[in-house]
Parts: structure tokens; sequence; C-alpha cells
């Protein structure tokens, strides 16, 4: 990863960037800009060539606008101009994001930072520098960003350590995330998953792991996640992580789905829609790196991750549709459609949360339906909750962090939908909208917590077909930031 050093004097001035805002706008509508006073003054003559430069190149100061100017001979040799917009958060995480790939061919540069620059403003822009160079390969072969160290021009350093400590921490996880949802499915079985859990989780104290095979799901009566494992030659897994610090007054149960390929079973996807599908244990990915970002920065909250771990094929010991499966604690399901195979391994991972673990708040994070991407476009998740208190603050949260999430209803006329003649609930209703009947259904699971519950349906902006700001293409690792930033408050 991008090193990153806090510094008072540069000892480098390969590239010098300076920021320019985005100034008061004309009274036909455009913008002009202005260069922003830095902490620490660059070398004689170039604030005055930046001065000179706005004016002379048109530049707006958009978040993320780059100008670059060459200066032969002279130091530094390249002077960058990068527009910061307004200066809040999300402006300098694009300004990051657009100067690490701008800048791609460089080695190093120096970033001279306003005199006023918040502690937010340094995470944003840490944060975009980090995320935005992210490419995942099976191979050495292929161009690799020459970019190696960034220095932060600051007066005081020491007062932004612990900002970029978090930043890092951030980024680091939500590129673990990416690479478990990247990685093919033929090396990501659900062993190959607990297996990179435990390596992840193995140097962190206060960090337990436990992980269930076929035999202690048999005993326990997971039947969803068993059923849906069943027609794999990779059997299923539970993944259990619990972060308990000592100070802890609040305890959190984070679930998310994690199936390593969806062939969509006996009801089969066509190939077009199978062929990504190993990024159908996105929110796995997404809850597993979130705790152990916790535990690395040691929040004063318990969490307790739940990863419900199986691959769905097509066999002869596949389930069937219209198969009656128990689930833990007894509940059962009649399901016509096994590509509707993520909420049964979820209603097993919350029953059992709700009647051991009894947390105090219960999250699940979930690649669940198309229907997500058809209601809100392919950034942005789909939130359900009847606690306005915990879905204010998560859509709060993921609004700081740069992630996109859409608070939707929980319509009661749709209830009647999962009834069954035969078991308790119909899994798969085909009336009514697919992503509010999926969350209605999760929700029969949730007792005592349903009004301490947020369900997530997190599919489309699991993936990313190109680059965008801080988003590289390929998995997003959606869910880390806002999770991180919740949890960061929750007590």
């Amino acid at each position: 990863m991008l090193a990153i050093r806090l510094i008072a004097e540069p000892d480098r001035l390969d590239v010098l960037v300076l920021p320019v805002r985005s100034a008061d706008s004309t009274a036909e509508g455009d913008t002009s800009a202005e260069p922003v006073p830095t902490a620490v003054a660059g070398p004689d003559g170039t604030a005055g060539e930046a001065t000179a430069l706005v004016s002379a190149a048109r530049l707006t100061g958009r978040a993320g606008e780059i100008h670059t100017q060459l200066r032969p001979g002279r130091t530094p040799g390249r002077l960058l101009l990068l527009g910061i917009g307004d200066g809040d958060e999300a402006a300098w995480r694009a300004a990051g994001a657009a100067l690490a790939r701008s800048a791609s061919a460089e080695t190093h540069i120096t970033i001279a930072l306003p005199a006023e620059v918040t502690p937010a403003a340094v995470r944003g822009l840490t944060e975009g520098l980090l995320l935005a160079p992210y490419r995942f390969r099976l191979t050495e072969a292929g161009d690799r960003p020459a970019l190696t160290a960034v220095d932060l021009l600051l007066d005081d350093p020491t007062g932004y350590e612990d900002t970029v400590a978090t930043a890092r921490t951030t980024a680091a996880m939500t590129h673990l995330a990416r690479d478990l949802t990247n990685t093919p499915s033929s090396v990501k079985t659900p062993q190959w998953f607990a297996d990179q859990v435990a390596t992840a989780a193995a140097d962190l104290p206060d960090l337990r792991l436990r992980v269930r095979g076929p035999a202690e799901l048999t005993t326990e009566g997971f039947g969803g996640i068993l059923a849906v494992g069943g027609g794999s030659a990779s059997g299923p897994r539970l993944v259990e992580l619990d972060w308990h610090p000592a100070n802890a007054r609040t305890h959190v149960v984070l679930i998310g789905k994690g199936i390593t390929f969806d062939t969509g079973g006996i009801s089969i996807k066509p190939v077009a829609s199978m062929k990504l599908m190993r990024k159908d244990m996105a929110g796995a990915a997404a809850v597993v790196a979130a705790t152990v970002g916790a535990a690395a920065l040691r929040l004063p909250v318990r969490i307790t991750t739940l990863a419900p771990l199986a691959e769905n094929m097509v066999s002869g010991s596949a389930f069937r549709p219209g198969d009656v499966i128990r689930h833990y604690g007894g509940t059962t399901s009649e399901t016509t459609n096994s590509d509707a195979e993520g909420r049964l391994v979820l209603a097993d991972a919350l029953a059992y949360a709700v009647q051991q673990l009894k947390p105090d708040l219960l999250l699940d994070l979930a690649t669940l339906t198309g229907a997500n991407s058809v209601a809100l476009g392919k950034r942005t998740a789909a939130l359900y909750s009847e606690n306005d208190k915990l879905a204010t603050s998560v859509l709060a949260a993921a609004e700081a962090a740069g992630e996109s999430a859409w608070r939707m209803p929980l319509h009661t006329d749709y209830v009647e939908y999962l009834g069954s003649e035969i078991a308790d609930l119909y899994s798969a209703p085909t009336q009514g909208a697919g992503s509010v009947l999926a969350a209605l259904y999760l929700r029969e699971f949730t007792g005592e917590l349903r009004d301490r519950w947020l369900h997530l349906d997190m599919s489309a902006p699991s993936w990313a077909d190109g680059d965008q700001a801080e988003v590289s293409r390929g998995a997003t690792g959606w869910g880390v930031r806002s999770l991180l930033r919740w949890l960061a408050d929750v007590n």
C-alpha cells in the first residue's frame, strides 16, 4: 500500500501539489477558482505561479480537477494544481483519488495542505489516495503504478497522526473485502474463506474465531445453510468472529451473506447472470473486514460477526424447488426457487443471533436481489429498518464514508405473500417488490430484535464496472467504510 508521511519540512520536492478551491459563482453560474493558502509555504515563486496558472488555465477548482505545469531545471520540477471543490471530506476524497490515478507515473509527490485543514479533510484525502489505485490481479504481468510515497506537508504533523492511521486501517480493510470478493470461486470455497478470516484475525488480541463445519451445523440445526451448501463438494461453514473489548457497553451482531459461488442451484441462472457470482459473498467480506478493522482500531464496542458460507451448486444432492427447510430454531420455509438462496442462509444466522447471542443491535448485509439495482441503480444500497434512530445513524455513517444507501419501505400489505400452505413461510414470492419482500422474509427471523434490526441489500454497489473516484472496477468492498464509521460512534 502507498506510503504516506506527515511532515513539516519537505525533504524531497520532485512534484509539489497545491490545492485550488472553487470560488464564488458568477451571475451566469460559471465557477471560478483560487489557490488555497498552505500551512507551509512552498519554494519561492510557486504561490504566485499557481495564482497565474489558475486564471490562465481557466480552472474551476472542482474536486478532482488537476492541472500539471512542467518546470524544467527548477524545484519542484512539476507543479500540480489540485481541485478540492468546497473543501469538505467528500471533495478531498475525490481529489485524493484523482491525484493517485493522475500521478501514477510519478514515484513521489508532496501535497501542501491548507493552513486550517480539518482532520476530516485529511482523512478524506488519505482514503482517496489509498483506495483509488487498488487492482486485483493473479498474475505479475501488467503495469503497476510507479507512485509509492506521498508526503503531506503540514505545520503540525503530530495532530493528524491518528486521523491518517484510521484512514489507513479503513483502506486496508476495504482492500481485504475487495480481495476476498474478487478471488475466483475455483479458489474461494467456504473453507478457504474461513481460513482467510483466521489469517486476518490471527494477531489481534480480544478477537476470537469459531468455525462450524457440516457436522456441527447438522447437530445444531442450521438447516438453511446445510440445504444451500448441500449440492457442493465443498461443504458449508459458519464463521463466528467475536470482538469483545473490556470497555464495550453495546453489543452489535453483524451478519453477511457468504455464497462463495451461486449457480442458482436447480433453478439455474443463465450464463450472463452467473459469470460474476463470485461476488455473492461480498456481504460476508464486508462484515468480516469491518470487524477486523474495529479490532485493529480498538473500537469500544462488542461485535459478533456471523458469515454463513455455502456454495450453491447443481448436483444430485442439491436442494430442490418445493423443498421445506427447517431453520435454526425450528421455523420452516417452503422454497420454489433455489436461486433465492441467500435469504435461507441469512435466516439461520439471524435466528441464531436472536436466540443465542441476544445483542443490542442486529445488522445484516447481503448481495440479496437484482431488484436492488432496478430500484436504486448501480451505486446505492437499499436500507430497511423499523428503527428510525438506527436507520438515520447508519445512513449518516454511509454518507460520511462516501458510500450510498437509501431507506426503503417495509410494506405490511406484502406480508401475506410470505404465507405457505405447507410451511411457516414461503421464501421467494413472485408478487410484490423483490427487494422489499426479501427484507420482509428476513424480518420474520428477527424475533424480539425486530425493532433493533437493520438490513442492507447491497447487491448493486458491491461491484463496479469501471473506476469512479475512490472506487475501482471490480469488487468495491462496499459497506466496510460505512460500518467502521458507524461502529466508531455506536456507543
